[in-house]
């Protein structure tokens, strides 16, 4: 398409859907948001890049396939089940890092394997939805 309208609006959106796609991941486990959602947000993003400028443009901003992105999420989410396993817990048993303290409430860090899963599930998603859209773009 060649727009100026919609290209110049797809600049300002595709930034203001990134940033809201990784505050949703970081939100996280316990309110709503998480992996899921954040990686649809990311999609999206560049779903709307690529309507305004081509998918060759989307595809060279990515910088690596989206097959990849989902490749790469799913051993994450794999690693992050195996982290439990390797606690003596069940698979998949959300795991923390206490830094700094020995709580929630006294720690200065809290690393998880739960945020772990939910960057997993971002990267699964981001790279199967863009994929699957980028192909029927290309078909189109």
């Amino acid at each position: 398409m060649n727009s100026i309208i919609l290209s110049a609006g797809a600049r300002i959106l595709v930034a203001l859907l990134l940033v809201f796609s990784i505050f949703m991941l970081l939100r996280g486990h316990h309110l709503p948001g998480g992996g899921f959602i954040g990686g649809l947000l990311g999609a999206t993003a560049f779903i709307v890049y690529a309507l305004a400028a081509g998918t060759a443009e989307a595809r060279a901003a990515l910088r690596v396939s989206p097959e990849g992105f989902a490749m790469v999420g799913l051993g994450i989410a794999l690693v992050a089940g195996l982290i439990s396993a390797f606690t003596g817990d069940p698979f998949f048993t959300g795991q923390w890092l206490w830094i700094g303290g020995d709580s929630y409430d006294t720690a200065v860090f809290a690393p998880n394997s739960v945020l772990l899963f939910d960057i997993g599930v971002y990267m699964v998603v981001f790279g199967g939805i863009l994929s699957l859209v980028l192909a029927l773009e290309d078909e189109v």
